[in-house]
């Protein structure tokens, strides 16, 4: 008997799910503009560079999807690509949190703006410095369910990334739904 697979299906599961990825990252990236120009929160440095992060994230499921790789090996260089994606904003998104958590004493005074670093000093200065947190990073001006907009980048970051991995490291046999014996 000839062995039947679903390989076209499968590849579409990972397609749909890149696509979802890109989308759910451009929907936070859209949220973001929205809460700085309609709800007219300003942005922090960690702000920004979580944006940085998350946009990285969402051209990693972008690639993924358009080049819609067919055999599993592809698949996987892209589960790869969007791992390490995904530690950009959530490395950024866990500094800041950290930074919210702290004691009110404890939190270092606020710096120069965002554009200013950028005007005088060098790219690895600046990502220094903004790494290193303000008073403006630790400040919340929202949340939703007790949580900061860095502590749900921080989630939506992690599960997005597992989602990308889980869908783009297994391979076609493997996938429990889409199968025949």
């Amino acid at each position: 008997t000839r062995k039947r697979t679903l390989f076209p299906y499968t590849t579409l599961f990972r397609s749909t799910t890149n696509l979802a990825g890109f989308a759910a990252c451009a929907g936070m990236l859209a949220f973001a503009l929205y809460a700085e120009k309609v709800m007219k929160l300003d942005p922090c440095p960690l702000c920004m560079f979580e944006r940085v992060g998350v946009a990285l994230l969402g051209i990693a499921f972008l690639l993924a999807a358009l080049h819609h790789p067919r055999r599993t090996p592809g698949a996987r260089a892209y589960a790869v690509l969007i791992a390490l994606a995904t530690l950009v904003p959530v490395g950024i998104a866990t500094r800041h949190v950290y930074i919210q958590s702290l004691p009110p004493g404890t939190v270092p005074s606020c710096g120069a703006t965002l554009d200013y670093m950028l005007e005088v000093f060098p790219l690895l200065e600046v990502v220094r410095q903004v790494m290193t947190g303000g008073g403006e990073c630790a400040k919340i001006d929202w949340t939703l369910l007790g949580l900061s907009m860095p502590a749900w980048v921080l989630i939506a970051s992690l599960g997005l990334g597992l989602v990308g991995v889980i869908a783009n490291w297994r391979g076609e046999s493997q996938h429990p739904i889409l199968r025949f014996r």
